[in-house]
């Protein structure tokens, strides 16, 4: 459940916004720059905080722009545009060739699988589900607050855009070791 510690700065600044979107964004900012600082004093590799650096550089310019600007129209779309940001990282990552999850995965997996391609294809399809759970998110939040649904409609959207594949990533690698494996083996 590493996955859950990282996201904690987002699912802050989901709550927090509520308060006024500056206190969101800046709440996101210090718990992401927290948590970034801690993983570090605690040896983990760069790789495996991609998006907690992502996280960092998103509340950085939002909690500036939503300081400067507290009546911008933005505030209505920061919910989409968040996950927006976590979708263009997520995909960023798969079309380098390194999916974000590979770095948190090789910190529970044995060092000994991080180079198969069982464990590079668990960790593209996590990461893909991952980038498709933030873009439909993201569309259905700007689509919401576009339809000027109430304020617990996003809310819910963004919670679910979170805790489905967090769901999944929870399950699908043992489910995929258990039918890739054989195919490896043979191979």
């Amino acid at each position: 459940m590493s996955y859950l510690r990282g996201f904690t700065p987002w699912i802050a600044f989901s709550f927090v916004a509520l308060l006024g979107w500056q206190w969101g964004a800046l709440s996101g900012l210090v718990l992401g720059g927290w948590l970034l600082v801690q993983y570090r004093r605690e040896g983990v590799a760069a790789d495996a905080l991609i998006l907690n650096a992502s996280t960092v550089l998103f509340f950085a310019v939002l909690t500036t722009w939503a300081f400067a600007r507290p009546d911008s129209g933005l505030k209505e779309y920061c919910g989409a545009l968040s996950m927006g940001w976590l979708a263009i990282t997520a995909s960023a990552t798969l079309a380098v060739g390194h999916p974000f999850t590979t770095g948190i995965a090789r910190r529970q997996a044995p060092r000994e699988v991080w180079h198969t391609a069982v464990f590079r294809r668990i960790n593209v399809v996590i990461s893909s589900v991952w980038a498709g759970a933030f873009t439909l998110t993201a569309a259905a939040l700007a689509a919401s607050v576009a339809a000027g649904l109430d304020a617990w409609v996003p809310l819910a959207v963004q919670v679910a855009g979170f805790v489905l594949p967090l769901l999944f990533t929870a399950r699908y690698p043992e489910r995929a070791k258990a039918r890739l494996a054989p195919a490896a083996a043979r191979a």
